[in-house]
This record gives structure tokens, C-alpha cells and sequence, in this order.
């Protein structure tokens, strides 16, 4: 990895915000490809006959249903439908991994050692041993092929979530094609003792290293919600769009939430949701309250960008009933070395288009 980085604290975790600047690695995820540590996430294994069920039984989406080499986007929700983590579940030959959002982690290890019982299902923590690099960009596929030897075309006929198995070292490492970052995009699940070479890999296929600076200004663009940012556990699954992001089967048993879940899908809607913002002028702060024309109060910040190729964007929770193109107010008062401000935010559609 690169000598010298910024890092800055997530979840707990001394992270890299960025190995040179936010803007060049933003550039290179745009024109190629970059590596990004993706091991601040939380992995759990899942062992045993029941451990389709048991996960099926706590997740919104249908585990059961998953063939080897296919994975899902799922959520783990409190009894009233609230989410408490999301992660990716991916199904391999003998077991079942989880793959939880760094915020979310803990959250999920809670569920699971509250709900789960060993002998059923047996679960370990494999965080530190099993960790976990991305690949995304325009080329992201092509770099993973120079990696893993599987044909870029291999790679393109992935549905989200699918994975194939490759060898480093004599250890076998997961390529999960992703879509988080609304480009080409692939995690790589690596026992630690091949994590170095893998990075270094990637790094000799000619993709950057990045951080997550330039991570997150692709993350909102995308339009997909970060847990413990622009969601959390007072969120209900579709107020965070996790609908629209697969994380939710219709038509699975009974898991803790279905409830809520299933009447607000088949009888009504949410009153509020997850919406894209376009800023005027300064960045506003997170948490700032958004207003319309008559002063009502129907929203709020929740993470804010400066893209370098959309200006000032972010994500808000904003009121359904305000429709894309409405422009509102985010004000916010003084605080620390902030000043006192305003700024004009545009709702518009998820994901962002270019201007």
C-alpha cells in the first residue's frame, strides 16, 4: 500500500480517507479502476443444517432460496420493522457469509447472538481473519481478471452478489461482483495473510489505491443509503429505498418485521424516503432540516458531497408527497466553527444523472 495516507476514524477503525487526494482516486475510479480496503466491514460465517433457516428467519431477504456461488442484499430489522444492519449474504459450497456495513456490525453480531443458537447453526466472527478489498470503475473487470485469472466475460455474466472462487497462495478467495457504486464493481473476500498480495495485485493491474473520500462521493451519487448516515435504526426498510435495492423478499416466511414490512408494501406506503439533493451555493451540514416555499419543515440532510462531476450533492429523508425538481431550503444555525447558513437543494431521482 501506499507510504503515506490520510486516515480518519470509522466505526471505530482507523481508516484511509484517501492515499493521494479524494479527487485524483475519484478520477480514477471514473476513467479506470481503484483498490479500495473494504475490512472495516463485518464478516460472520454461518455453519451447519439450519443455517439457511436460521438466517432466512432473521433477514429480509429470501436466504433459503440461495444456491451456491449466488448471494443477496438483506437487512436485519428490530420487531417494528426498523433497520438494524444491512449486509450481503453470500452462499458458498459448505457455509454462508455475511458481509454487514461497518456502523452496522455490531448491531448484526448482537441479532445473531441473541437469536441464534450454536446448535443450529454454528457462527464465528471472521472480520479480522477474513478480510476484504473492492475493485471498482469503468475497467473494474478487467483488473480482477489480470488478479484471478476468470475471464472478463466470466466476470460480466455475474448477477449481483454471485460470486466465483480463485486460488492465491494455496488460499481461496471470494470475487462477489457488487453494485455498490452504480459502476462495474467486485469485493474480494481473502483470508488475511493474502490480503497484502491481492492489493498489490490490483495495484500492478494498474488500478489506484483509493480511500473512502472518494468512496463515499460514489456512494451518494449512486444514491444508496450508508447505516448510521443516512439510516439507522429508527429507519423503516422502505423509507431507506431498500426495496428499490433488493434487499426485500414478498414472498419468503415469516422473519422478524415481516409485519411492518408486508403492510406498509401491500396496503400503504412510508410518508417519507431516502431522495437525491442538488446544493446551490454552500455545502450544507448533515442533519440540517430542509424546508418548502411556505416554510414547512419536510425534511432532512442526512450526507453531502462535493462531486467533482455533479458540484454539491447529497441525500436526504424528504416527505413523499414533494415531488423531483422542487426546490427547498436547508438552513442551519451556528455551530463550533460553522456558521449560521442556508442553501437551495433541488430534489431530484436516484442515482444521480449527469447535468
Amino acid at each position: 500500500m501506499a507510504a503515506v495516507a490520510t486516515k480518519i476514524e470509522l466505526a471505530g477503525q482507523s481508516v484511509v480517507l484517501t492515499y493521494s487526494s479524494v479527487a485524483a482516486e475519484y478520477e480514477a475510479l471514473r476513467r479506470r479502476a481503484i483498490v479500495v480496503d473494504r475490512s472495516h466491514r463485518g464478516r460472520m460465517r454461518f455453519t451447519g443444517a439450519k443455517a439457511a433457516e436460521v438466517l432466512t428467519g432473521l433477514l429480509t431477504n429470501d436466504i433459503g432460496a440461495l444456491n451456491p456461488g449466488q448471494g443477496h442484499y438483506a437487512a436485519a430489522l428490530t420487531a417494528k420493522g426498523k433497520v438494524v444492519s444491512d449486509l450481503r449474504v453470500l452462499r458458498t459450497e459448505n457455509d454462508f457469509i455475511t458481509d454487514a456495513s461497518p456502523r452496522s456490525r455490531d448491531g448484526w453480531l448482537g441479532i445473531v447472538k441473541k437469536y441464534v443458537n450454536p446448535r443450529l447453526s454454528k457462527y464465528t466472527d471472521e472480520t479480522a481473519a477474513l478480510r476484504s478489498l473492492g475493485v471498482y470503475g469503468v475497467q473494474a473487470r478487467h483488473v480482477v481478471e489480470e488478479i484471478t485469472g476468470i475471464g472478463a466475460a466470466a466476470l460480466g455474466l455475474l448477477p449481483h452478489y454471485a460470486h466465483s472462487t480463485f486460488t492465491r497462495d494455496d488460499a481461496p478467495v471470494i470475487v462477489m461482483r457488487s453494485p455498490d457504486l452504480g459502476l462495474e464493481g467486485f469485493d474480494l473476500f481473502a483470508p488475511a495473510a493474502v490480503f497484502d498480495a491481492l492489493w498489490h495485485d490490483a495495484v500492478r493491474a494498474h488500478a489506484t489505491p483509493a480511500g473512502v473520500g472518494a468512496w463515499d462521493i460514489a456512494r451518494i451519487e449512486a444514491g444508496r443509503p450508508e447505516w448510521g448516515v443516512d439510516m439507522d435504526d429508527t429507519t423503516l426498510t422502505q423509507e431507506a429505498n431498500l426495496d428499490v435495492l433488493e434487499a426485500i423478499s414478498y414472498t419468503k416466511g415469516c422473519y422478524t418485521g415481516q409485519e411492518t414490512v408486508a403492510r406498509l408494501h401491500f396496503r400503504g406506503h412510508v410518508n417519507r424516503l431516502i431522495r437525491g439533493l442538488r446544493f446551490a451555493g454552500t455545502l450544507p451540514p448533515a442533519k440540517a432540516p430542509l424546508v418548502d416555499s411556505t416554510g414547512k419543515a419536510v425534511g432532512e440532510i442526512s450526507s453531502g458531497v462535493a462531486s467533482p462531476r455533479l458540484g454539491a450533492i447529497g441525500l436526504g429523508m424528504v416527505r413523499r408527497e414533494v415531488e423531483d425538481g422542487t426546490t427547498l431550503t436547508a438552513r442551519w444555525n451556528a455551530a463550533g466553527e460553522l456558521p449560521a447558513g442556508e442553501a437551495q437543494a433541488e430534489v431530484v431521482a436516484l442515482p444521480f444523472a449527469d447535468k
